[in-house]
């Protein structure tokens, strides 16, 4: 029997080993996935891909993965002290692993919408939305501040129901590894009934899109059933124009990843009553004072 502090590291060896694991293991995929986009593109004459942008999101997913591994690794024995308290205890089986999967995929729906109507989470998420193009590649395209924004919250209610750390980082894994594929527009619809139930291309070119009728719209992760019971639901219609709405035109990974913090903090750093300024930092981003100083419009 391992003493207490080995016990520790090795569960949090394992527990940020699977993920990364998982992640290595789909990496050819997402190559092999992101090269026959690129041939279709070119046989139908669209091009979506740029050298530069598919470069610089995956320095952008290098350093995302980076830290997330750093974030993990200080925090599994937070998920694994609320996993001692659990309140059942779950036996590994088909049912149970269905449940977590489900349930991650819920507290997801609601962090994925948290991330855009609470500023200072969409000051992370808005990294993945800047691109004005719509391929594999622009999956990728993520920040290295989300365990800042305080993604993980979202998942520790998991491990006190009684799910075991390692799994539920597992499961966040899978969920992450589904979303790479509905970042395209090579499919165009799916089945109607997988339509119905799970999130698709379709549906997510909608999230991804400025037009006015798609902006804060179909936040799924893997099931678009809970757009649907929550109201966030919007097919799509309208040809998509994507990226934010006030573009920021950059090729610098370092912008793309903390322009929105530093115009966060600038708006919290103007006069006014301390109240009003601390409210940029949880209010949606298109939130004015009400003095009439408003900070940058919305992204």
């Amino acid at each position: 029997m391992l003493p207490p502090p080995l016990t520790d590291l090795f569960a949090t060896i394992q527990a940020v080993g699977i993920e990364k694991i998982f992640l290595l293991l789909m990496a050819p995929v997402f190559i092999v996935c992101m090269a026959a986009e690129y041939l279709v593109l070119q046989r139908r004459r669209q091009q979506t891909y740029s050298l530069h942008e598919t470069g610089t999101n995956v320095v952008l997913a290098l350093s995302h993965a980076a830290a997330d591994g750093l974030a993990w690794s200080l925090l599994i024995g937070l998920f694994y002290w609320v996993y001692q308290h659990r309140v059942f205890d779950m036996p590994f089986n088909g049912w149970t692993v269905l449940l977590l999967v489900l349930l991650q995929d819920f507290f997801y729906y609601w962090f994925h919408r948290g991330s855009h109507r609470i500023r200072w989470m969409w000051a992370s998420h808005v990294t993945h939305h800047s691109s004005e193009r719509m391929n594999l590649s622009t999956a990728l395209r993520q920040s290295l501040t989300y365990p800042l924004s305080g993604m993980w919250a979202f998942w520790l209610p998991l491990a006190w129901l009684g799910f075991k750390p390692e799994q539920v980082i597992l499961v966040v894994a899978v969920n992450l590894g589904y979303q790479f594929f509905v970042h395209t527009e090579v499919v165009k619809r799916l089945p109607r009934w997988f339509e119905a139930v799970f999130n698709t291309p379709s549906h997510h070119r909608v999230h991804h899109a400025r037009n006015p009728q798609y902006i804060d719209r179909n936040y799924a992760g893997v099931l678009v059933i809970w757009d649907k019971l929550f109201g966030s639901f919007v097919a799509e219609e309208a040809p998509c124009d994507y990226g934010i709405t006030r573009q920021i035109h950059t090729r610098n990974p370092l912008v793309m990843m903390f322009h929105e913090w530093r115009d966060m903090l600038a708006d919290v750093g103007r006069p006014g009553p301390l109240r009003q300024r601390l409210r940029h930092l949880w209010a949606p981003p298109e939130w004015v004072r009400p003095a009439g100083t408003s900070h940058t419009p919305k992204l």
